[in-house]
């Protein structure tokens, strides 16, 4: 483009021919040429890789970002997977310490009503045991009475006082047994 600018200004130059008004001197041509070339070359040098290098870093990284973004998003869901999976181990355990609490309870309940089984029936026995020998104890004592009773009965209605104890023995026993054999009315 300079060599077909600088052909035209040479052309107008030997023609004599007036000026093109856009056209500006050579002379501004070259220098601005020669300036252009110049900061063209400290650009090219210079400010462009200062700029490639600025941009690259910046690519650089936001590429990090976003990878430590996709990481970090991964890290999170490989965490919500772990954590799912430890609560819903976490729920089976408290589901078999549960089950395992409620088969303890049923178990201690049960050893519990058959000890209170137990001390019931042994409390009922010794008490059976013991209104028994009471009641040995009442009809002794009774058979007693009715005997010393019915020997002063028999005394009042004999007249005579039975000295024998031996034979008054026997006659209450065996009125006691007759009265024993005789039906309640």
């Amino acid at each position: 483009m300079m060599n077909s600018l600088l052909v035209l200004a040479e052309a107008a130059a030997e023609e004599g021919a007036k000026p093109n008004p856009l056209l500006p001197p050579l002379y501004d041509i070259v220098w601005s040429g020669i300036i252009f070339i110049i900061i063209l070359f400290f650009v090219i040098k210079v400010a462009l890789p200062k700029y490639n290098a600025l941009v690259d870093e910046r690519a650089r990284r936001l590429q990090e970002g976003l990878d430590a973004t996709v990481k970090a998003q991964e890290d999170s869901k490989k965490a919500a997977a772990r954590i799912e999976t430890e609560l819903a181990d976490a729920k089976a355990e408290a589901a078999a310490i549960r089950d395992k609490a409620n088969a303890q309870a049923e178990d201690i309940v049960a050893r519990a009503q058959a000890r209170a089984e137990q001390e019931a029936k042994r409390i009922q026995e010794t008490a059976e045991r013991q209104i028994e020998a009471e009641r040995a104890a009442a009809a002794e004592s009774l058979k007693k009475d009715v005997g010393a009773l019915a020997t002063q009965l028999a005394d009042k209605i004999v007249g005579e006082h039975l000295q024998d104890e031996a034979l008054s023995a026997r006659v209450v026993d065996r009125f006691l047994d007759e009265l024993e054999k005789q039906p309640v009315a």
